[in-house]
C-alpha cells in the first residue's frame, strides 16, 4: 500500500466562528494517532484555534502553520491561515462574523481539494441563516459543493455503522414537497447512491429501499397518488438495472427494523431520513455528498450555540465522519485500480520486467 493511501492529506473547514465547530476539530485531532492515519489541514487562523484551546486545558495541541495548502508538514497538523486580522469569537451568538468565516475557510478548503492540495474534506457544521450573502445563497454545504464542482446533481447519504439513508429532498418547505418528487429526481438520486454504494463502500450489487411520500404509503391511492403516479413508476423502471424495492411505509419500515436488510434506503425528504436515522445511529452518524468527483463528509449534527465555548461538545460524530472520509478515499483508490485497463497494466508489467533483464544483461 503507498504512503499517500495509508494517510491521505485531509482537510477541515472550521465552521461557524461562534458554534462547536473548531472545538470538534481540537478535540477530534489532539490524539496523535491521528498522524498514523492521515495528514491533518485546518482551513481557519491560528488565532481562532488558540481562542478555544484555552478552554480546553487537558488538551495538548501541537501543530505547524502557514498561508499556503501547498505548504504543509506531513508529519504535523496544519493550520493554513485564511484570514489574519483580528476577529471577535462570541461562542453561543448568532451574528454575522460566525456566518462569514465558516464561509471564508468553506471557500478556501474547496478550492484546496479541486486543486489536489487535499483528497478529503471534513466539513464543521454552519448555520444556514448566517451565511447568506451576496456570494452565497446556499442552504448548506451540499449544493455549494454540487455547483462548486460542477456536476449536475449529488445526494446527502448519511451513513453510520448500522445503516445507511439518502433523500430526495433536502432543505425543502414540507408545504412544496409535492413539486420537487418527481420521477427525474427520484431516478437521479438512485443511480448516484447505487454508484456510490458500489465505488465508495465496496458493495457490488447494493439493494436499496425506497420509501413512499405519504402516511402509510399511500394506503394505494387513499392519502395521496405520489406513489401511485410517481413512485411505483420509478421503481418498476429501476429495478431493469439496479435492485431496488418499495415503496415501504416509513414509520413501519424502521420499527420493525427493514433497513438492516437493505445497504442503503431513499426518504423522500429531510425529517422522514433524518428523524430515525439520528435516532438509530447512536452518535455515530456522518453525512457524506455522494455523487461528487472528490471526498466530503461532516458530522450529523449543527452548531449547538447552546453549549459552545464550554468544552461539552460530543466530537463522536466528528471523529466518524473523519475517519468515513478517509475509508472512502482508500476504497476509490482500490476500486480504480481494480478496474484499469488490465492490458495496460499487463503491459507496463511486460515493460518493468524486460527492463529487469536488461539491466541484468548488462551487470553480467
Amino acid at each position: 500500500m503507498s504512503n499517500d493511501l495509508q494517510r491521505p492529506v485531509i482537510g477541515f473547514s472550521c465552521g461557524d466562528l461562534n458554534g462547536i465547530g473548531i472545538e470538534l476539530i481540537i478535540k477530534t485531532l489532539a490524539d496523535n494517532r491521528i498522524l498514523d492515519i492521515c495528514t491533518p489541514v485546518v482551513f481557519a487562523s491560528n488565532k481562532s484555534i488558540n481562542f478555544y484551546r484555552k478552554s480546553l486545558a487537558d488538551i495538548n495541541l501541537n501543530y505547524a502553520s502557514s498561508k499556503d495548502a501547498s505548504r504543509i508538514n506531513p508529519k504535523q497538523i496544519n493550520i493554513v491561515n485564511c484570514w489574519e486580522e483580528e476577529v471577535a469569537i462570541t461562542p453561543g451568538e448568532l451574528n454575522e462574523i460566525g456566518g462569514k468565516y465558516a464561509i471564508i475557510s468553506l471557500r478556501a478548503a474547496a478550492q484546496a481539494l479541486k486543486d489536489g492540495q487535499i483528497q478529503g474534506l471534513v466539513t464543521a457544521p454552519i448555520h444556514k441563516k448566517n451565511v447568506q450573502s451576496d456570494d452565497f445563497r446556499y442552504s448548506g454545504h451540499t449544493p455549494f459543493l454540487r455547483d462548486f464542482f460542477g456536476v449536475n446533481d449529488v445526494a446527502m447519504l448519511m451513513t453510520a455503522p448500522n445503516m445507511r439513508v439518502g433523500l430526495v429532498t433536502e432543505h425543502v418547505p414540507v408545504a412544496e414537497l409535492g413539486k420537487h418528487i418527481t420521477k427525474e429526481a427520484i431516478i437521479s438520486k438512485l443511480k448516484i447512491i447505487h454508484n456510490s454504494l458500489q465505488k465508495d463502500f465496496g458493495i457490488d450489487k447494493p439493494k436499496i429501499a425506497v420509501l413512499g411520500m405519504n402516511p402509510h404509503s399511500g394506503d394505494e391511492g387513499l392519502i395521496g397518488n405520489e406513489e401511485e403516479s410517481v413512485i411505483k413508476p420509478v421503481i418498476k423502471e429501476g429495478k431493469q438495472h439496479i435492485m431496488v424495492f418499495g415503496p415501504y411505509s416509513a414509520d413501519a419500515f424502521f420499527a420493525r427494523g427493514q433497513h438492516e436488510k437493505f445497504d442503503a434506503v431513499l426518504a423522500m425528504y429531510h425529517d422522514q431520513g433524518l428523524i430515525p436515522f439520528k435516532s438509530l445511529a447512536i452518535g455515530e452518524g456522518v453525512n457524506y455528498t455522494a455523487g461528487l468527483p472528490v471526498v466530503r463528509t461532516s458530522p450529523d449534527h449543527g452548531t449547538a450555540f447552546d453549549i459552545a465555548g464550554k468544552g461539552k461538545a460530543d466530537h463522536t460524530s466528528f471523529l466518524e465522519a473523519t475517519y468515513t472520509c478517509i475509508d472512502i478515499i482508500r476504497q476509490r483508490m482500490g476500486y480504480a485500480d481494480a478496474r484499469q485497463n488490465p492490458l495496460k497494466k499487463m503491459s507496463m508489467r511486460l515493460f518493468a520486467n524486460a527492463v529487469d533483464e536488461k539491466i541484468e544483461e548488462s551487470e553480467s
